[in-house]
């Protein structure tokens, strides 16, 4: 034991790999390398295609950009430890590390849930007020919001390592994933944690419970206008340019809202249903945005596209 964190405490964390199947972990970072490969050159692609395509410099775009860079940092500050444990066995991680890793994950989850939210009024505006549109969100607003996004990650999310910190972790080290997020470290402590479940839940429901919120009531909004379009080709134009966005949104919220169930009430559920839950929503996000937007987006396919044969 050591002095971790001004009380007596543990110097580092252990993580877990995938229980029961030890022996398969070295192969099965293959296929998660795979992935995040696929993650990083995808979001970077976005990325460069909207930078060299001046059509594309419009709202959308610039936020479809911040999510790709979002989602870069947010593969970039657990993917690579979680391969060199899978690989090289490396299971430890420091308790600063821990702590600073946490507090990325929830203000990028933060952050991503925020331009998401700005993603949708930016379809609802497209949508109900397109004369207004291009009044309202300008570059400058959209850069703002950007801006805000960060902002709202760090300020609602900063205090969780100071309240982790604050903690006697006195019993086992041993996380419930390969990575450090608040509900599992704060588990593991032996003092009061009423400050830390209350304002977790508090920082949750204040950022991705009202960004949801507000995400389905403007979509209510958005369909019923669609509904009132006059032909039926209007009306498919106009939902089709929701559908790359539905899906994003749905990727995100789906394994947020899974993971949250599963830290909440399955406590009792086998260790490896909540390293498989962590690590689907650590990775869903970052392979299939990209991969949904340039899908769905001809501009996007067609630069890439052209990209891809002069190279």
């Amino acid at each position: 034991m050591t002095l971790a964190n001004g009380t007596v405490g543990i110097s580092s964390f252990i993580m877990v790999g995938l229980p029961g199947m030890e022996a398969a972990q070295f192969w099965l970072a293959f296929p998660l390398c795979a992935l995040y490969v696929v993650a990083v050159v995808g979001n970077c692609a976005v990325m460069f295609v909207v930078k060299t395509e001046p059509a594309l410099h419009v709202p959308m775009y610039f936020f479809l950009c911040m999510l790709a860079a979002v989602d870069l940092v947010l593969s970039a500050c657990t993917m690579p430890k979680i391969l060199v444990f899978f690989w090289f066995g490396a299971r430890e991680i420091g308790y600063e590390a821990c702590l600073l890793q946490m507090f990325l994950i929830h203000s990028l989850s933060g952050t991503e849930s925020t331009i998401l939210l700005a993603m949708a009024v930016d379809r609802y505006v497209a949508i109900c007020h397109p004369l207004q549109h291009a009044a309202i969100l300008t570059n400058s607003v959209t850069a703002k919001i950007g801006i805000v996004a960060v902002a709202r990650g760090i300020v609602f999310f900063l205090p969780f390592p100071f309240l982790v910190y604050r903690l006697p972790i006195c019993g086992p080290n041993t996380l419930r994933h390969s990575y450090c997020v608040q509900q599992d470290v704060m588990h593991l402590a032996c003092g009061d944690r009423r400050p830390n479940i209350i304002y977790g839940l508090t920082a949750i429901l204040a950022v991705m419970g009202l960004d949801s919120l507000l995400i389905f009531l403007t979509y209510v909004r958005i369909l019923s206008t669609v509904l009132q379009l006059a032909s039926r080709q209007e009306r498919l134009r106009a939902s089709g340019t929701c559908m790359a966005h539905v899906c994003v949104v749905l990727a995100f919220y789906v394994p947020l809202v899974g993971l949250s169930v599963v830290h909440r009430f399955g406590r009792d559920l086998p260790r490896l249903v909540h390293v498989t839950m962590g690590n689907v929503y650590l990775l869903v996000p970052p392979v299939l945005n990209p991969l949904v937007y340039a899908a769905r987006t001809k501009e996007i396919r067609r630069r890439a596209l052209k990209a891809i044969r002069r190279a």
